[in-house]
């Protein structure tokens, strides 16, 4: 049964930040109306949707990640409700003032095991002395990994609702990752999407640091900046540097009616096949490995 490493949970707090950002005053449900997706409802009932949908799938286990920052309580609740089956992430912004607190607390006391790092969105460099001392709150917490997004930056849903994506892409460099991982040699760190159009950064940076992970989540679009990559030449790539243990599935599934995109694991299963990755390697990638980073 595959793991899931990389799930959105867009929960009613969620929307009702993305509601404050258009200055309408929509609820939550409006939105989901607006969007015709589902209401999340309480924390509690959208974690037990989302494990009769993991069920329904044969997925084993899935990491949710609060997708706004302030929302660490919702996947907090979340995972209390369902510890085997659920890991909880969270977005953090470093220019918060109460940015370092907040990570403590998700992460000491209420169970959180990824802190989420967004540089293009909150403008805040990898070289920041701000995003350090998030780290060293992490590394504080044994068992607890950064998530660091680099490369393109889309967010469906605020395209949908009009709200502006003012992202700075130069932010995103996989080498600043390097960075951090070398002064936290203990922490383990996660580049989502293959490094999500900077392959060969991501590469570079995780064959100089063992801590550095990979995950393989989405659609992988950014494969079309270079003519001719396939999805099969990427997995061949990243093993032949990063090897079997530090690739992590995702599909990067979020909202409710889609759930779980079974498309996209059906897609890097044959990729990963065709790529020549045994089963026994495959079954760390697909499972195996969240499970080690993530012990139940």
């Amino acid at each position: 049964m595959p793991s899931d490493s990389h799930c959105h949970f867009f929960s009613t707090q969620f929307f009702g930040a993305l509601s404050r950002q258009r200055g309408r005053g929509d609820t939550a449900d409006a939105l989901c109306r607006e969007l015709q997706w589902d209401d999340p409802d309480t924390p509690q009932a959208l974690a037990d949707r989302w494990v009769r949908e993991l069920d329904a799938h044969g997925v084993a286990r899935a990491s949710l990640i609060a997708s706004v920052p302030g929302d660490e309580e919702s996947v907090a609740s979340a995972i209390a409700r369902h510890p085997s089956r659920l890991v909880g992430f969270f977005m953090v912004d470093p220019s918060a003032a109460d940015a370092v607190e907040r990570v403590r607390h998700a992460v000491a006391d209420r169970g959180l095991r990824g802190v989420c790092l967004f540089p293009a969105m909150h403008h805040v460099p990898l070289g920041d002395p701000r995003l350090e001392r998030i780290v060293e709150a992490a590394a504080a917490q044994p068992g607890t990994a950064v998530f660091v997004h680099c490369g393109v930056l889309s967010v469906g849903v605020r395209k949908k609702l009009g709200l502006p994506s003012r992202f700075d892409l130069r932010l995103g460099d996989p080498l600043g990752v390097s960075r951090l991982a070398l002064a936290f040699p203990h922490v383990p760190f996660i580049v989502p999407h293959f490094g999500a159009g900077f392959l060969r950064e991501t590469l570079m940076a995780a064959d100089v640091c063992g801590n550095i992970h990979v995950d393989t989540s989405s659609s992988n679009n950014w494969m079309r900046y270079t003519p001719g990559l396939t999805l099969t030449t990427v997995f061949h790539l990243a093993m032949s540097v990063l090897g079997p243990s530090r690739l992590l599935f995702g599909t990067d599934s979020s909202f409710f009616p889609r759930g779980w995109q079974r498309g996209i694991y059906e897609s890097q299963k044959a990729a990963a096949t065709a790529a020549g990755i045994t089963e026994t390697d495959q079954a760390s990638i697909f499972g195996g490995n969240f499970d080690r980073l993530f012990p139940r």
